[in-house]
């Protein structure tokens, strides 16, 4: 199985389950008094629609090079992170205006059985951020990985919720509010991880260096094939799922300009072999000194 497949069937399974959990905490939320579980239902749907954006992101990413897109249409991926972003700083937003406004009103405290319900959201939540995570690492997508950390923010968001569900139940009457500074704590917590996300994402799009580890492997890789001496400089930009190299290669500088190009092709296609995942190579000759 392709990594483009392995990355659209890992989003399909995270819209299933953010789709089963919303309706799950949207109810309890509703008839248990809870407005942390009804916050969290808010970023279950945004995750919804933010999962259903990464699907497309993927899909699209999948087509291959044209006259127009000679490196591919894998530059989609950092752009559709940018769109899940925007979806959590939105529910984030909604999230903390609610809180703010439910600590002003008096309400009922949550019901006891709330606790067991985020109880197993947490626990589901971070098995499918660990799935997730998993994936995108397999599969080197940026998008996939944001999609994770929605699972990572929002277990966290339901530990949030539980302490504060909690406090309301131990400590009784005057601390009914206590799942919405929760609630609160969790959109603060929703924007900050929503930086995480975006940072890197902002990375691959300005084709920012941030790949010393693949950079030395190229360079030790390099070396085994007949006639490379050694290598000089070496750009690496990601597009989706691929690397593309750019790489000036050392060879005797007495040898023809057909043999120079014989040894740069036999480069791009051992490279090819050995590291997965490398899209466009160019290969720059360069003779010894």
């Amino acid at each position: 199985m392709s990594n483009e497949q392995k990355a659209i069937q890992t989003t399909l399974f995270s819209i299933i389950g953010n789709v089963c959990l919303a309706l799950i905490k949207g109810l309890a939320g509703l008839f248990g008094n809870s407005y942390a579980l009804i916050a969290d239902a808010i970023e279950s749907t945004t995750d919804i629609f933010s999962s259903l954006l990464v699907l497309f992101g993927l899909k699209y990413a999948k087509r291959p090079a044209d006259k127009n897109h000679p490196y591919g249409h894998g530059k989609i991926e950092p752009i559709i992170t940018f769109l899940v972003v925007a979806f959590l700083v939105t529910s984030a937003t909604i999230i903390a205006y609610k809180s703010i406004q439910n600590i002003q009103t008096s309400h009922k405290a949550p019901e006891s059985w709330t606790l067991i319900v985020l109880a197993l959201i947490i626990l589901w939540k971070e098995i499918s951020f660990r799935i997730v995570i998993k994936k995108s690492k397999e599969t080197h997508s940026s998008s996939l990985r944001a999609d994770a950390w929605h699972h990572r923010s929002d277990a966290i968001t339901s530990v949030t919720a539980f302490i504060g569900i909690s406090i309301a139940l131990i400590f009784g009457k005057g601390y009914e509010s206590a799942d919405d500074w929760a609630a609160l704590f969790a959109s603060a917590f929703i924007l900050y991880n929503s930086y995480l996300i975006f940072r890197p994402a902002l990375g691959e799009i300005m084709d920012e260096h941030l790949y010393d580890d693949l950079l030395n492997e190229i360079r030790e890789e390099s070396i085994h094939v007949e006639g490379i001496l050694g290598t000089e400089k070496c750009f690496i930009r990601k597009s989706g799922m691929k690397y593309h190299i750019d790489l000036h290669a050392i060879v005797d500088g007495e040898i023809s300009v057909r043999k120079g190009h014989e040894i740069s092709h036999k480069l791009k296609d051992y490279l090819k072999h050995k590291i997965s995942n490398l899209g466009h190579i160019l290969i720059h000759i360069e003779p010894n000194k």
